[in-house]
């Protein structure tokens, strides 16, 4: 049985000739970068790629406008840009993200493919880069240097434009709970130890205002990354391009992404530097952190049903065990605790490959673009579901929170003001060998009167401030 050959045509690159697939829009360089990095099978983020074509297409209009680029070729780079923005050739971009360093490989994978569409468009054939050459064309006024970092933060910045109001619809969903809570006495918890009473809705509020402060810390590094190197070309000098050049394509990019980006106090910094990237990898990871702390908390206060403390029910959204019928687990919150966990570990990654620059360049950004755009897009996701099919669906078991707040023995705190800490101390060391309960013992030894020790004993009180002035101490 005879099978058709792969049909290829033969590009040239500054090293010889290279195979390409007949029906490939890549070219030369991107076909080399398949054969040396085939290392992950991970592709670029798609809003990475978008963020790439946003640049050509930017700097196309912008250089035709400066006289740097013809009128044909420039609205044939616009308009293959547009369909790839459309939609289109996404099998195209197929550079793994472990690739050379700065990305040139993926830089060239976009310049081909626009060229090639380009080209097609303007009646001739792939590979006749006499028409529209992916160098001297698409990458006019450009660099890996400055276009693959510039891509980066409008990535980013796209990116958080969708975890952000995520990030709302969970601080809403957490309040709403504080309201509906806001009754449930339970017993607070410190060191895993019966503490002093406490409402359920207070613990909530705290887990609203936690996630509302980590998230206006990645807000506020996010500014950091709307400041473009863009025109800086290879080493921040803005060598090959107009005098107007890098100040006229952020306005571009400005209108096509909607952003409101700014060009770069100092394009030697901006080359150099990714510390804004890092930046937003380190809040992100403390809103991870943050989001870990609160997930099991969720966990530990579903656990059970018969032998944990089953203060709340997590909704079921899946049967819990191949061999135990009937078991039910905690898994969105186990689902984000595993998100955040890779978060962490992408910040790191982050942070190492932030310092790996050297002089004039950080060639280690490809793997920053991964790692960061990782990070935000499977929090933002694992936080869609973790919200509409956990902290919604949330409801508290009131007695059982009830019981343990009477039945604990830190209770006897509210007593400290009236009968002082040693004597407390005392109460509670009895009670936790008899199995008295505080007030039992506390009229026993007469200590204070039945109609005071029901005051400061109501569980209610012990949830909020309270000022005790000696004269009430003294009359007790």
């Amino acid at each position: 049985m005879s099978t058709e050959k792969k049909q290829y045509r033969i590009e040239k690159d500054t090293l010889g000739e290279v195979k390409v697939p007949e029906e490939a829009y890549y070219g030369a360089q991107t076909a080399r970068a398949l054969e040396n990095f085939p290392v992950s099978g991970i592709k670029s983020h798609p809003v990475f790629t978008k963020s790439m074509v946003y640049i050509k297409k930017a700097a196309a209009k912008v250089n035709a406008e400066l006289g740097c680029l013809s009128k044909d070729k420039s609205e044939a780079i616009i308009k293959a840009a547009d369909r790839i923005i459309g939609g289109e050739f996404k099998d195209q971009f197929v550079v793994d993200v472990y690739q050379a360093g700065a990305g040139t490989s993926f830089n060239m994978n976009v310049n081909e493919v626009i060229a090639n569409i380009a080209i097609e468009a303007l009646g001739g054939e792939k590979g006749n880069y006499s028409i529209v050459h992916p160098n001297d064309h698409v990458n006019c006024g450009q660099s890996t240097n400055d276009v693959f970092p510039t891509a980066m933060k409008i990535a980013a910045l796209l990116l958080l434009n969708e975890l952000f109001p995520v990030v709302d619809e969970l601080v809403d969903s957490l309040n709403e709970k504080v309201e509906e809570f806001d009754k449930i006495i339970k017993s607070g918890r410190t060191h895993l130890q019966d503490a002093a009473p406490i409402r359920l809705g207070q613990e909530f509020s705290g887990y609203a205002d936690a996630v509302s402060k980590t998230v206006e810390k990645i807000e506020k590094a996010s500014d950091e990354l709307k400041e473009l190197g863009i025109g800086g070309t290879a080493v921040g000098t803005g060598l090959n391009t107009h005098p107007d050049y890098a100040k006229n394509i952020v306005k571009e990019l400005q209108e096509i992404t909607t952003l409101a980006v700014r060009g770069a106090t100092n394009y030697f910094e901006a080359m150099q530097s990714n510390a804004p990237i890092a930046e937003v990898s380190g809040a992100l990871k403390v809103f991870a952190v943050e989001l870990i702390r609160i997930a099991n908390d969720l966990r530990l206060m579903s656990s059970g049903p018969m032998t944990g403390m089953a203060e709340i029910n997590l909704p079921a959204v899946q049967p819990g065990s191949s061999i135990m019928p009937g078991k039910v687990n905690p898994v969105m919150a186990e689902m984000l605790n595993m998100v955040c966990f890779s978060v962490i570990g992408n910040d790191l990654t982050i942070t190492m490959a932030s310092q790996a620059g050297q002089l004039e360049l950080n060639v280690m950004m490809p793997v920053m673009q991964y790692k960061l755009l990782d990070s935000i897009s499977i929090i933002t996701n694992a936080l869609k579901v973790f919200t509409s099919k956990c902290v919604k669906g949330i409801t508290a078991n009131e007695d059982r929170c009830y019981q343990y707040a009477i039945n604990s023995m830190s209770i006897v705190t509210a007593l400290n003001p009236y009968i002082g800490y040693s004597k407390a101390a005392e109460v509670a060391k009895e009670s936790l060998q008899t199995g008295e309960s505080i007030r039992e013992i506390v009229l026993k030894k007469g200590l204070m009167s039945e109609e005071k020790l029901n005051e400061i004993l109501s569980p209610e009180s012990m949830t909020k401030p309270g000022v005790v002035s000696v004269k009430e101490i003294k009359n007790n």
